[in-house]
């Protein structure tokens, strides 16, 4: 069962506004469409940066001193 929308007011940049309402108009695509991708997307990136956190949880951590005199020892720095 599709869930009905729900209704949020968002106060835009002017300019912002009136990008968002050309592409609407050049895309035959509603506001409300091209907000609602643009924000799915960024929770996605947002549910993969923290599966990669995770991932990397067990991994050992060194202080930015300790990375700096690295860097150094292999000659990168």
């Amino acid at each position: 069962m599709i869930e009905p929308s729900r209704r949020s007011i968002i106060d835009f940049e002017p300019g912002i506004h009136e990008a968002l309402r050309m592409k609407s108009v050049l895309n035959h695509r509603s506001i409300s469409d091209i907000v609602n991708e643009a924000i799915r997307q960024t929770l996605l990136e947002d549910q993969e940066d923290l599966a990669a956190f995770e991932e990397r949880a067990a991994e050992p951590t060194m202080t930015y001193e300790e990375l700096l005199n690295d860097l150094k020892a292999h000659g990168r720095f």
